[in-house]
């Protein structure tokens, strides 16, 4: 495993226990997915899905985004919000 795959796992277990404002907690989502799975794919949510959307949303707007990349941002963010 990679220094910055381990960081990454690191941050994931660190994040976990921490509660979060729910900009954060989306921002981190997304940043995971885009580092796990790479740009959002499928259909947007519709209307109705608001919890849906928004975890679509947050992903979408980091499409283009390399895995390494999102990754350090993830790591970033958890170094901010988890003490």
């Amino acid at each position: 495993m990679s220094d910055l795959a381990q960081r990454f796992a690191l941050a994931q277990a660190r994040i976990k226990p921490v509660s979060v404002a729910t900009d954060v907690m989306l921002a981190l989502y997304a940043l995971y997915k885009q580092s796990t799975a790479g740009d959002v794919s499928g259909d947007r949510p519709g209307m109705l899905d608001v919890r849906g959307r928004a975890k679509y949303d947050a992903w979408a707007k980091h499409k283009g985004l390399g895995k390494d990349a999102a990754m350090e941002q993830y790591i970033a963010l958890v170094g901010a919000h988890a003490k």
